[in-house]
């Protein structure tokens, strides 16, 4: 009842029916006592240890779980099958070879564009090497309908559902044909149809929003889910707990999805956390999660599969653990030679190397072949500069567009710094590409 009161005296009349039903579920909630059950001593307490004694008489400090989880895969580093407890994916010849398409054309993409980047043609990149199982193995896996929050390292999440290079391109160099209307960093990729959203550059903030996305998906009733990317840094910023705390509590569908690559930025993963990896966090917030080989195609596809199922059956979160190895620097302003060994980044890139481990195993089937590996990078590369050259002859976006999407009617502050922004690329004309008017 107080509750209620408070509710009431909390809101205004406008708001009256949403009070009353926020005190209908704190009744439900709170009014019965069904989560605090009594211990056989009487005592009370709010875990739920149904089956098991409440009580020990033993005073035991934990720091770890029994044993560091396992990675779960299905492909050894040669793309020979291993796994005996778990059925190989059932996948068409023709969605294989999709699968290892988008991964060759990811890579092909990333190394010209990055040296369009060291020539000054765009002013930022970052590349995916390594990390293309993790991205294309988990999108391939999941319904075109499913809502994608991406971090940054995602552009293959992108590139299999069909975005177009040239689009990349053109968000890369802001020009007029960018859709985002060039005023995102490089790499800041986005697509309504396709279900991406904009990426932002503050790190974790995709978090917490796809928590609630996969919530109202749950409440909508939907055969749809949310999945998240984020890296092991990213797990260490403050939108990370909540997110995970508010999913599992609420019952959002929402894949978690981990890219565990050993490095945030330039920290190694031994100094930026003590404990199970990102894993033990996800059991900690009683949210069903697994550890897989992220450089194994297949058991990310497999444990992303699972993963979904277990979202719609649940209205439930999924954390998914994907190791993997950041091949690249972190990003064209990073110089990762300068805390790490050439010779560790040859070793993870020869061995594990997701693209040649899951070539293997389509060659193995008859399903690939050296040939059609040339065939994809020469057009992917002849795809890529087309699009470099077609787009550094584009016009930007015009200035005043710099301000619109924001208030119905630019505000005077707006304006104001409008003009003199104008001011400012009049006087250096030569400095600018972009028109100001």
């Amino acid at each position: 009842k107080l509750q209620f009161l408070y509710l009431i005296e909390l809101f205004t009349p406008i708001k009256m029916k949403r009070a009353a039903q926020c005190a209908r579920r704190m009744q439900r909630r709170w009014g019965q006592g069904t989560h605090l059950e009594a211990g056989p001593d009487g005592e009370v307490w709010n875990i739920d240890f149904t089956g098991h004694n409440s009580l020990t008489d033993d005073m035991e400090f934990r720091a770890a779980l029994d044993r560091p989880q396992p990675l779960f895969r299905i492909l050894n580093s040669k793309g020979d099958v291993v796994n005996t407890q778990e059925t190989v994916p059932e996948l068409t010849e023709e969605q294989a070879r999709a699968m290892q398409t988008s991964m060759l054309r990811q890579s092909v993409m990333d190394g010209i564009m990055y040296e369009a980047q060291r020539q000054g043609r765009i002013s930022f990149y970052m590349t995916n090497y390594g990390e293309e199982a993790a991205q294309i193995g988990s999108v391939a896996a999941l319904k075109n309908e499913d809502m994608v929050f991406a971090q940054y390292r995602e552009a293959g999440v992108l590139l299999h559902r069909g975005y177009e290079i040239d689009n990349m391109i053109a968000q890369c160099m802001g020009t007029i044909d960018d859709k985002n209307k060039g005023r995102q960093m490089p790499i800041h990729y986005g697509s309504k149809e396709l279900n991406y959203q904009t990426i932002s550059s503050p790190l974790g903030t995709q978090l917490p929003q796809a928590a609630g996305a996969g919530y109202a998906m749950k409440r909508d009733g939907e055969d749809r889910v949310t999945i998240c990317y984020f890296g092991d840094g990213a797990a260490s910023e403050g939108d990370f707990h909540p997110a995970l705390n508010f999913a599992a509590t609420l019952g959002s569908r929402c894949i978690f999805f981990c890219r565990n690559n050993g490095y945030a930025i330039s920290t190694p993963a031994q100094d930026q956390y003590a404990g199970d990896g990102i894993y033990a966090r996800g059991v900690a917030y009683g949210i069903r999660s697994v550890r897989v080989d992220g450089n194994d195609i297949l058991a990310v596809y497999a444990a992303t599969k699972k993963a979904r199922e277990l979202c719609i059956e649940h209205n439930a979160p999924v954390l998914i653990e994907a190791m993997t190895y950041r091949g690249g620097h972190h990003s064209t302003s990073d110089d990762s030679t300068r805390y790490r060994s050439k010779a560790e980044v040859e070793e993870w890139m020869t061995g594990p190397n997701p693209i040649k481990r899951f070539g293997r195993y389509l060659a193995e089937k008859g399903w690939w072949s050296k040939e059609d590996d040339a065939k994809v990078r020469e057009e992917t590369r002849k795809e890529v500069m087309t699009g470099i050259r077609k787009q550094e002859k584009q016009e930007m976006w015009p200035v005043e567009t710099l301000i619109t999407d924001v208030f119905d009617e630019p505000t005077p502050a707006l304006l104001k710094q409008q003009d003199e922004l104008r001011a400012h690329m009049a006087e250096y004309a030569d400095e600018y590409k972009a028109k100001a008017s």
